[in-house]
């Protein structure tokens, strides 16, 4: 039972109108306390004044407390002042009423404040069930395939050349809670459970070396990888069951925390990057080895540290995908993050940030990076061109795609994940290079 309730599709519009059409229902309810001109007048105000309110508590969430990590979406400032004046409705109901309007009042508050999270929420899209917006993972566990211990060597060539689907080649992928986790015997890092993308390819009896996508999703968010999983089914359904194999890996441990891709007193997410993952993935998936082959990609939060990886370890990861990333850690929060992370050392932060790794390591041989951004996303365009353009002069093979219609929100992701494909597809030896 519970585990249906945490499946529910949240971010539908049925869902969502739901919300709306049961608050729409309880403030006529509210509204028609009494039947004289003097309520009315009175409870408009109510309305108003808590409505600026709501405003009031966003702007300085925003403004001042830095609570959301930079801009938000147009419609917090919507609901939120909207939420607050129903409920400033609602108490001003608790007042001079029979114990009915009480109850049905006190029921308002909740069902408001919920409304506005649901319509927040389905703004932003990320969140898709009711678990997933409480950070409860309800993805069933799925086993690594692991290399076999003896196969005969591959033909040469690139790998869309000479494979041939099977007879048992699945429709789709199979995706789901790496299981038995990844062990953070080096670094120690509480990181949350990683989630595993096969795709059709790998299902197979005698499945080929894949290339490999380590894969970080934004903050606050958790390990995810129906989104990835979703936009390559449809790849490997024009590309012979071909797609990466993709690990979706928790570079955040607490989704409230940021810890910056980093080792600092936060936590050593780096290592467990590099010296956890990066050897449970070539012992224990059937991929290609580090290097040509392997991407490392991520979206906003993710997008950064995809670049900050990509950038500092291009022996490892030749292929960088950044969707939507900040320009660098902590770059929404900087003065923040310079005096707790970095005591006031400008030249220790200043030396993390990729821009600063890119021109001590160019030139950078054979590095490919996709940046994507959406058309309206308020705040991120700026930061993502600056990095395109140094990735640029360090020599990287660098291409950029706006995302149009999309914001900062699952739009941006699907959208920014279908367009990184669409070039690395060719680099990955998974389909032919694009026609000149």
């Amino acid at each position: 039972m519970w585990e249906s309730l945490l499946e529910i599709d949240i971010v539908a519009d049925s869902f969502v109108l739901v919300w709306l059409v049961l608050s729409g229902i309880l403030v006529l309810y509210l509204l028609a306390k009494e039947w004289s001109i003097r309520w009315f007048l009175v409870a408009f105000l109510v309305l108003f004044v808590s409505a600026l309110i709501g405003g009031g508590v966003v702007w300085i969430a925003v403004n001042v407390l830095n609570a959301f990590g930079g801009p938000v979406d147009d419609a917090v400032w919507l609901w939120v002042p909207l939420a607050f004046a129903g409920i400033g409705l609602a108490i001003f109901n608790l007042w001079g009423s029979r114990w009915w309007r009480k109850v049905v009042a006190g029921v308002s508050i909740v069902v408001f404040a919920l409304t506005a999270l649901f319509a927040i929420n389905a703004a932003y899209g990320l969140n898709r069930t009711l678990g997933s917006l409480l950070h409860i993972s309800t993805a069933d566990p799925i086993t690594p395939i692991t290399p076999p211990a003896s196969a005969p060597p591959e033909p040469e060539g690139a790998l869309y050349t000479w494979w041939t689907p099977p007879a048992d080649l699945p429709a789709t992928g199979r995706s789901g809670v790496v299981d038995g986790g990844i062990p953070n015997a080096v670094s120690g890092f509480p990181a949350r459970p990683a989630q595993l993308y096969l795709p059709p390819a790998a299902l197979v009896a005698a499945p080929p070396r894949l290339p490999l996508m380590i894969f970080m999703m934004g903050q606050p968010g958790d390990p995810d990888v129906s989104f990835t999983a979703e936009v390559l089914d449809r790849f490997a359904a024009d590309h012979g069951g071909l797609a990466p194999i993709v690990l979706v890996v928790d570079q955040l441990g607490d989704p409230s925390v940021d810890p910056l891709c980093l080792d600092t007193s936060m936590g050593k997410v780096e290592t467990y990057v590099m010296q956890d993952v990066v050897p449970w993935a070539t012992a224990n998936l059937h991929v290609d080895p580090p290097g040509r082959f392997w991407t490392v990609g991520g979206y906003s939060n993710g997008g950064q540290c995809a670049l900050y990886f990509g950038s500092k370890y291009p022996e490892t990861f030749a292929n960088i995908l950044d969707i939507s990333g900040e320009e660098f850690q902590g770059a929404d929060n900087a003065d923040a993050v310079l005096a707790s992370v970095f005591d006031g050392d400008e030249f220790a932060y200043d030396a993390v940030k990729p821009t600063t790794i890119m021109t001590a390591k160019t030139p950078y041989p054979d590095t490919w990076v996709v940046f994507t951004v959406g058309s309206e996303d308020p705040h991120y365009p700026p930061g993502v061109e600056r990095n395109a353009e140094a990735a640029t002069q360090a020599g990287m093979h660098v291409t950029s795609t706006t995302v149009e219609g999309a914001g900062h929100g699952a739009d941006a992701l699907t959208g920014g994940l279908q367009a990184g494909f669409d070039v690395l597809y060719p680099r990955l030896e998974l389909a032919p290079p694009p026609a000149e």
